[in-house]
């Protein structure tokens, strides 16, 4: 399973069926790009340690781009970005759970659903802890 920046923030944000969600995995994979969206909203350098603390906690794995993940990348925005809106961040998350057969866990299924051979599990984030 490759989890989805979206999933992760909802985590990060202490939504409890994103925690449960993420504690069912047997290990969590991410995206390169998904890390990355996610020092880029970063707003301190107390978010940033604690997003470290959170992902080192449950051993991620932080799948890299290479260059076969890059070049499906190209063919999903090219086929996929003026017809669909696709975007270069989606699309490199796309490539990397088909390149490596993980089914993409989100909340973005609009945007993920376009994309031909690539598994999706829709993720629903309920209401926030009180």
């Amino acid at each position: 399973m490759l989890v989805d920046t979206d999933v992760l923030i909802w985590h990060l944000r202490g939504y409890p069926k994103a925690t449960q969600r993420l504690d069912q995995l047997p290990k969590l994979v991410l995206s390169a790009v998904t890390y990355l969206e996610l020092l880029q909203g970063m707003r301190n350098r107390s978010e940033q340690r604690a997003l470290q603390k959170s992902l080192a906690l449950r051993q991620a794995e932080r799948l890299p781009l290479t260059p076969a993940i890059t070049e499906r990348a190209i063919l999903l925005m090219e086929k996929l970005a003026l017809s669909h809106g696709l975007q270069l961040g989606d699309a490199l998350i796309a490539a990397t759970g088909i390149e490596h057969q993980l089914t993409l866990l989100t909340a973005n299924t609009k945007h993920f659903s376009v994309v031909d051979g690539l598994q999706l599990e829709r993720f629903e984030p309920g209401e926030p802890a009180p």
